[in-house]
């Protein structure tokens, strides 16, 4: 232990930077530090990071979603829950209000790139190197024990781009901005957050369990502002009713982003990073790419779109009865609400034919362990950042599939 401890602070010593991951890779700052090395000791933690399935359990997890995906939901109740995916989401809003979910107070450490890149934030990036030593280790030992999946591998040798010095492009054009927009309509017309250098939209907000989180954390950043969408009015009213919420860098606001059309209160090419988390599969499969290509329009050149969400056999999927499956891979909860679970190659196709380049597309499989009950329960996430280019080459394809084409 002493040996991998030592070389992850040589490691860290090497890279002061942080690092800006390529696809199929851990990330520096790893999803997570506790590795299960003794299957006898599983009921010792809640958790268990970087899990890897044994054949058994992926056929198992297979046979199971073949079941509960056998009986399809009737064709009619499918287009009414797309018509009122809106007044379903509200609806929870109202019943749960913002006790539901946890804050996301991890957000900062899968996604550094959250925070703006300036001296101000490296030399307080320079003061924690104690955390940064500490899980560099946790990531030198989950590198050692757990290899990478076979998916992964075949799914990292596609790029849909070079990944070659992102985090330097990013800060470029974060400290051009107001240079580049200059004598163009950001000067003239003014739109919340048009005195920003940096800015991030949160698409699909919720009742601001990562709003909160990334507003306490700008605080000391003030150049930095936060947008954050929700197409669930009760959700948007939570949020700005919440004691932490400052308009003079935060601006929420409802919008469904399943239409191109409906406008953001910003001009397209502004924004720094887009946060995309466990949003995607609630949206229809035949308008995921349509919102994609949307939302990459809006980001500046060498933008970010950080994305993480359920992934295939994760244990929600696995818990569907029959009869709540809308099609392949996409169910509906009790309430109304929709899930989809995703595959690292889907969630690469996506993207790349938005016209983004791949940096980080990777599957978390964790053990969620039940000590009281003594159950198992395997959770599958898949995580990904995606850059719009400097230069773009093409146009993002359009979506051609119909809705409810595979219903």
């Amino acid at each position: 232990m002493n040996v991998i401890w030592r070389n992850s602070v040589s490691c860290l010593r090497i890279r002061k930077v942080p690092h800006r991951y390529q696809s199929g890779n851990h990330p520096a700052a790893p999803l997570g530090s506790r590795i299960l090395t003794d299957p006898a000791k599983v009921f010792e933690h809640n958790m268990w990071d970087h899990m890897q399935w044994s054949k058994e359990e992926e056929a198992a997890a297979r046979k199971r979603v073949e079941e509960n995906s056998a009986v399809r939901v009737l064709l009619e109740e499918q287009v009414k829950y797309e018509n009122e995916a809106s007044q379903y989401w509200d609806t929870f809003y109202k019943v749960h209000k913002n006790k539901f979910f946890k804050d996301r107070n991890w957000l900062l450490r899968e996604f550094p790139e959250i925070i703006p890149v300036d001296q101000k934030t490296e030399e307080k990036t320079q003061e924690s190197s104690w955390d940064n030593v500490k899980t560099g280790a946790a990531n030198c030992f989950s590198r050692m024990h757990c290899p990478i999946m076979p998916e992964e591998k075949n799914l990292g040798m596609k790029r849909c781009g070079s990944s070659d010095g992102p985090s330097r492009a990013r800060s470029h054009f974060s400290s051009l901005d107001s240079e580049e927009h200059s004598e163009g309509p950001l000067k003239t017309e003014l739109f919340p957050g048009s005195s920003a250098t940096f800015r991030i939209l949160e698409v699909g907000c919720g009742a601001g369990n990562s709003v909160f989180p990334i507003l306490n954390t700008l605080q000391n950043a003030p150049e930095s502002f936060l947008y954050c969408c929700d197409f669930a009015s009760g959700a948007v009213e939570l949020v700005k009713l919440h004691s932490s919420y400052r308009a003079a860098q935060c601006c929420a606001f409802v919008h469904d982003v399943c239409d191109e059309d409906s406008p953001y209160p910003f001009p397209d090419g502004i924004l720094d990073v887009i946060l995309l988390v466990f949003v995607l599969s609630s949206i229809h499969p035949d308008r995921m790419q349509g919102v994609i290509n949307r939302l990459s329009k809006l980001l500046k050149p060498g933008g970010m779109l950080l994305f993480r969400d359920y992934g295939r056999y994760d244990k929600t999927q696995l818990r569907f009865k029959r009869g709540h499956c809308l099609s392949e891979n996409f169910y509906v909860r009790g309430d109304g609400t929709r899930a989809y679970f995703f595959t690292k190659g889907e969630v690469h196709t996506m993207f790349c034919k938005a016209g983004l380049d791949e940096k980080q597309n990777l599957v978390d499989r964790r053990l969620q362990v039940n000590r009281k009950k003594q159950v198992k329960m395997h959770r599958v996430w898949v995580q990904g950042k995606f850059q719009k280019p400097l230069h773009l080459t093409q146009k993002p394809s359009k979506l051609v599939s119909p809705l409810l084409s595979h219903g």
